[in-house]
């Protein structure tokens, strides 16, 4: 219609949220962000792309790159974590992924990076909540992967709900014209969030047409739902409180984004009926999403090498994840056919075939209450039973069992939009089961389906293994079998700290120290910085995640004490998988800047790289440090280097490092 019948005959932008996936859906973006592996995620996001255009949409509102420090915020399920260098990798895949080279082929499409800025900092982890901080804080922990979307050339920008600056983000001129077009210079399509002109009069900043006058006189292009550009502008125009030329400057913008998607020279080039047949779930996707899949999981515990386990026996899977076929996905995956997706319990029995047999019980609902249940599962409802019943069932099954399977957690719409929670323990029921369970005596391995950081204090003293499966998408059933039974060695490491309790939040690694800190990290140490009833550590740091072998690192060396002016510095480390499994490990490097002019942050990712040791073989790993990565903002906001000392940490994670010394001049 819009080409055929309206007067200018301007084609339509058809845009969806595909975040991780289309028809083939793929693991959630903060599980994506846990494989390290750059060129996976932007394999997904060309998958998606390929998808998503074969069936008419030609713009996505991906990729989420706020930085999230708080697991109470559900949205932390949609982003890459807590740290702004791994976030700006990420940020950088998702846009080549989405829109290709140049966004003229049928399979790419507009990427829109969001949510600028800082959505992910809401305070007390509530959504749509307000957030205040410095500008020192926004240059060097937060803002990095917008910048970096829109240095890889992302197509267009999404504003936040929240106020930056006492200002909503949707009508901020600092935040929107002077910073992303004037010092980034991004020239693309900047859009509103759903309804966020309208949602300011809430804000008690200006009724819906003074408003819409705001947003675009601050940059904004495209007004989403609230139709205050489309009923206000018109009059305000008219009484001269707009121009006709900042209308015309936010047309443009939007036509040009239509010109580099190629849609006026071919109106048509996303209706292909042919294609929709032939590239939607195909068995080359899927098979990159189960590949992919396993790359995500994160082992967090595995006493006496419980895992993976033997094809033998009788194996009890248990838990209301086990058969939840409608929960596989996790959030925002609305656009595929979850009836086409495998469960758990299909993949795991696949997989044994007939060498063990697979038992199945329910053995809880989500929640004991079915109210809460009924908003916990939202869209996606689970069927509930009765809980002494399903709880009677489980532990018989158990006891005929050689190994038990707990398959619990969160459900696919507990994290993501507008689900932010006080409580991160597993829910009530099914915490109860996964006592008597562990009360049978029997081994336990739990896979914990979550899409944030949760509390796991009793599950890591009291269960024998943990394997974090996050939401592997269409493919969870035998992606999860896959590393249970050890065709593949789980690989992934957190992005996201786990805390220990609540009451730690926000927890992060790369945190800045304060003038007492507590050097034991001990429960309650008088006059320092600590707490009466709890350690500042978290439970698992940010870079954590075992495997089914065993990395040794040794032998750290730095090529010298000195990095020159415009010189540089070679970092080297030897790892040896000294285990009985072939695996890859992630080498991670850390720097810490010792005396500034501001104070720096205790430890800051400043590289990475993802290997594979055969078991037995060794491996020197080289990295090489330059001026720039010592570089930050300072008091002023000169992005500089100061010389003086640094330490390097190289390690497996955060908190496991060794550590040389070097000064740079």
């Amino acid at each position: 219609l819009a080409v055929e019948e309206s007067r200018l005959k301007i084609p339509l932008l058809v845009g969806a949220d595909v975040i991780h996936g289309y028809e083939t859906i793929f693991p959630i973006p903060l599980a994506l962000s846990c494989s390290w592996d750059t060129l996976a995620v932007e394999r997904m996001a060309r998958i998606s792309a390929i998808e998503a255009s074969a069936d008419g949409i030609n713009w996505t509102f991906s990729p989420m790159v706020d930085i999230c420090r708080d697991a109470r915020w559900g949205r932390i399920a949609e982003g890459s974590g807590e740290d702004p260098y791994l976030g700006s990798l990420m940020a950088k895949a998702y846009v080549r992924g989405y829109q290709g080279n140049n966004m003229q082929g049928n399979d790419e499409i507009l990427a829109c990076v969001k949510h600028f800025a800082l959505y992910g900092a809401s305070e007390s982890g509530r959504d749509y909540n307000v957030v205040d901080m410095s500008c020192l804080r926004m240059y060097n922990e937060y803002l990095a992967p917008y910048k970096a979307a829109v240095d890889a050339g992302v197509g267009s920008v999404m504003s936040s709900f929240n106020i930056v600056d006492g200002i909503p983000a949707t009508a901020n001129k600092w935040l929107l014209t002077d910073l992303l077009r004037d010092e980034w210079g991004f020239g693309g399509l900047l859009v509103t969030d759903y309804n966020s002109i309208a949602e300011m009069s809430s804000h008690g900043v200006a009724p819906l047409k003074e408003a819409s006058i705001r947003a675009l006189q601050a940059g904004t292009d495209m007004d989403m739902v609230s139709c205050g550009f489309l009923n206000t502008l018109e009059e305000s125009l008219k009484e001269g409180k707009v121009t006709e030329e900042q209308i015309n400057a936010a047309c443009r913008r939007v036509l040009e984004a239509k010109y580099k998607l190629g849609l006026f020279s071919d109106p048509y080039k996303y209706c292909d009926t042919l294609r929709t047949r032939e590239k939607l779930y195909t068995a080359e996707h899927r098979s990159s999403a189960r590949t992919i899949a396993t790359e995500t999981f994160v082992l967090l515990k595995n006493d006496h090498h419980l895992l993976p386990l033997d094809i033998k026996g009788k194996i009890a899977l248990i838990g209301p994840m086990a058969d939840a076929r409608n929960n596989m996905c996790g959030m925002w995956s609305m656009t595929c056919t979850p009836s086409r997706h495998g469960t758990l319990l299909e993949g795991i029995r696949s997989a044994a075939g007939d060498k063990a047999e697979i038992l199945y019980a329910k053995g809880s609902n989500i929640y004991y209450d079915a109210e809460t249940e009924k908003a916990a599962t939202g869209i996606r409802p689970l069927e509930r039973g009765d809980n002494r019943q399903l709880l009677d069932e489980a532990l018989r099954i158990a006891a005929r069992a050689d190994v038990i399977v707990a398959a619990l957690g969160e459900c696919a719409e507990m994290s993501g939009e507008s689900v932010s929670r006080t409580n991160l323990e597993i829910p009530d029921a099914q915490q109860d089961l996964l006592k008597a369970l562990v009360k049978t005596g029997k081994p336990v391995v739990l896979l914990l389906f979550t899409g944030r950081p949760l509390v796991l204090n009793w599950e890591a003293t009291n269960v024998h293994s943990i394997l974090n499966v996050w939401f592997g998408g269409s493919e969870t059933g035998d992606a999860v079998a896959d590393v249970l039974f050890g065709k593949v060695a789980p690989s992934g490491k957190l992005t996201t700290t786990f805390p220990r309790s609540v009451g730690q939040l926000p927890l992060f690694y790369n945190h800045l120290n304060t003038g007492r800190p507590d050097p034991d990290n001990r429960i309650f140490n008088r006059y320092a910085s600590n707490y009466l009833d709890e350690s500042n550590e978290p439970l698992y740091p940010f870079g954590y995640g075992l495997s089914y072998t065993d990395f040794v690192y040794s032998d750290l060396q730095i090529s010298s004490e000195t990095l020159p002016k415009n010189g540089e510095l070679t970092v080297s480390v030897t790892v040896t998988n000294k285990g009985n499994y072939d695996g890859y490990e992630t080498v991670q490097l850390y720097l810490r800047d010792i005396y500034a002019e501001i104070a720096r942050p205790v430890k800051e990712l400043k590289g990475f790289k993802r290997i594979f040791l055969k078991s037995g073989e060794s491996r020197d790993i080289n990295f090489v440090i330059t001026e720039n990565d010592l570089k930050f903002y300072n008091s002023g906001l000169e992005y500089i280097y100061e010389p003086g000392e640094f330490d390097v940490m190289v390690g497996s994670n955060s908190r496991d490092v060794q550590t040389k010394r070097f000064r740079a001049e």
